[in-house]
């Protein structure tokens, strides 16, 4: 059985938590910067343990959607959920533009204050996968921050205008 891999992100954002937290779970601000460089359309966004949020990513006329079912939300510290890929019916399937990938990841965005600011951690991991899917969430592990990242720029840029008004 292989170790389960998990991807951490940590950044400090110049603004209270209480402004980001409001990134996360406010369907107009999340959807500004989920999914950089797509469209992204919330369908449903409901912030609660056993809520969900339905998203679909538009890449031109291609739609590519997902599902997050909330466990657990600590209101203003902590986001804990299970991220899927979805046909447009919200059912999960296998994810088609990266073969052999988890089926369900657990996502977990923890918020604290840092003196004005705020202290973001975000872990990623595999839920109840294969050793196979465990593997191919690894080799991908590098290009996490890429995509990530590039969305936690633009939460950053989104909280400075946010600030600013």
């Amino acid at each position: 059985m292989t170790d389960t891999p998990v991807y951490t992100l940590k950044r400090t954002f110049d603004a209270p938590s209480a402004l980001v937290w409001r990134t996360f779970t406010e369907a107009e601000l999340l959807g500004e910067w989920y999914g950089p460089g797509v469209e992204t359309i919330i369908h449903k966004l409901d912030v609660r343990a056993g809520g969900v949020w339905l998203n679909e990513m538009k890449m031109g006329e291609n739609s590519f959607y997902q599902r997050a079912d909330y466990t657990d939300v600590t209101d203003g510290k902590e986001l804990v959920w299970e991220h899927a890929t979805t046909d447009a019916d919200w059912n999960v399937i296998d994810n088609p533009m990266a073969p052999g990938w988890p089926r369900i990841l657990l996502t977990t965005v923890t918020l604290s204050d840092a003196n004005g600011k705020t202290d973001m951690v975000l872990t990623w991991m595999p839920l109840n996968a294969s050793d196979a899917e465990n593997e191919a969430f690894r080799a991908s592990m590098e290009g996490l921050d890429r995509g990530w990242g590039s969305g936690m720029d633009i939460l950053a840029s989104i909280l400075a205008r946010l600030q600013a008004s």
